[in-house]
């Protein structure tokens, strides 16, 4: 396949920036669909109408508890589990061009909650523009990247071509808890040569990125009226007493993997994020329990299995040497991610021709980031054993308040994406 010429390349970019104020206006439409965990159907609904108006064919399917439940990379289930369908669109050339290689365009649909809304500027889902700044939650994380995926495919359609192999746009939820949307579109069989994930990570290449699990612990007290509280257990202060032996293991991990390629310049990769806390019933009772949601990192290599054993011997030998919880001992839950993470090897083809189209778009030479976050393109990386590149806007305050992703970042990316999809995949003639 040969590269891309040079009026090629300026043809690409001149129809991203023609074509740009559909694309701002298609990412403020996401945007304002809102749509918290479980709550993405709508969403998916309006993103499965612009796939079919595109020709892509798309189609639905929904998450089979039971056959995640069979795969080591899957996350755990739980009654907050989202049953909104993952929706997958194909574009298919008109003969496999020689040279050409297929690709996957993944873009995760769901978005974190709000927390109050008071702290926001305006309202979350506002999709509000002030200079160069595009706001509202999932702004950057990722409803930008999501829509650039097919704007990208849009740019070439707009000057007459296509790709000249198959592409195959995925549309998931659950990439905030359990990462289940992309596994099961990697169940129903769904492969290319290589994947791209427009996340915001600054316009820069992901070469590591950790892995997640979730978790809860419960702990159980014994609970008296407030005025001999001395007699009683209380949870809580039992609950943080097992925090602290889990902090003991957070900083375990992080002496034990300091030196782990890729990560030797993260000061504190492997964060444990206590994250949600509930307990008791009663302001004048000792409180009988206290349950918290935690979150933790481990690094590529490390299976998620090994990890959670870990924990679970940590919080066990804790509760033994605690008069009280060594007779009810703490109840350790997984519910949510249970995945392992990936490095991205340097020097694929696919890495080549990114760093090429980085180059073309913005004038300057690629660079990589290790990524102490989750990301789907583990699924790509440690399943699929294609090249995942993670690659995409600079955005700020994600998970936070006042999300924001940069306007021109966003163009930009568009623009080296289109021109990655043109040279990887070849292009064709649309007739």
């Amino acid at each position: 396949m040969p590269p891309l010429n040079p009026d090629q390349v300026a043809a690409i970019r001149q129809s991203v920036h023609d074509n740009f104020a559909t694309q701002l206006a298609y990412t403020q439409e996401l945007i304002r669909f809102g749509g918290q965990r479980g709550e993405e159907s709508p969403v998916q609904d309006f993103v499965f109408d612009a796939f079919a108006s595109r020709g892509y064919s798309p189609i639905k399917f929904e998450m089979d508890e039971s056959q995640l439940s069979q795969h080591e990379g899957a996350g755990k289930f739980s009654p907050t589990h989202s049953h909104a369908p993952v929706v997958v669109g194909t574009h298919k050339p008109k003969a496999q061009c020689e040279g050409g290689k297929s690709l996957i365009l993944n873009g995760h649909i769901d978005v974190v909650p709000l927390g109050p809304t008071d702290m926001w500027a305006d309202d979350p889902y506002s999709a509000k523009i002030e200079g160069d700044r595009l706001y509202g939650r999932g702004a950057g994380d990722m409803r930008s990247g999501h829509a650039a995926n097919i704007f990208a495919l849009d740019a070439l359609r707009r000057i007459g071509l296509q790709p000249a192999s198959e592409v195959i746009i995925q549309s998931v939820p659950e990439e905030e808890s359990t990462g289940n949307g992309t596994m099961m579109t990697h169940l129903k069989g769904y492969k290319a040569d290589a994947a791209l994930i427009p996340e915001p990570v600054h316009e820069q290449l992901v070469r590591a990125n950790v892995g997640v699990l979730w978790f809860q612990v419960e702990v159980r007290g014994k609970p008296v009226h407030v005025r001999t509280m001395g007699t009683g257990v209380n949870a809580i202060d039992a609950c943080w007493k097992v925090v602290g032996a889990l902090r003991e293991l957070e900083a375990e991990w992080n002496e034990r993997h300091a030196k782990t390629r890729y990560f030797e310049e993260e000061k504190h990769p492997l964060n444990l994020n206590i994250a949600i806390v509930n307990a008791g019933d009663w302001a004048s009772s000792v409180p009988a329990w206290c349950r918290i949601d935690c979150r933790i990192a481990i690094t590529p290599g490390t299976t998620a299995k090994s990890a959670a054993d870990e924990i679970e011997k940590k919080v066990a030998d804790f509760a033994r040497s605690d008069p009280s919880m060594s007779q009810n001992p703490p109840k350790i839950t997984w519910n949510g991610f249970f995945a392992e993470g990936y490095t991205l090897e340097p020097g694929s083809e696919a890495e080549n021709v990114l760093r090429k189209a980085h180059k073309q778009a913005t004038g300057e030479e690629l660079t990589t980031q290790t990524s102490t976050a989750y990301l789907d393109a583990r699924v790509h990386s440690l399943y699929d054993k294609i090249p995942a590149l993670v690659y995409g806007p600079i955005s700020g305050d994600v998970h936070g308040f006042d999300e924001w992703v940069s306007i021109e970042s966003v163009k930009r990316t568009t623009v080296a994406m289109a021109l990655f999809i043109a040279e990887w995949c070849g292009v064709e003639k649309i007739e």
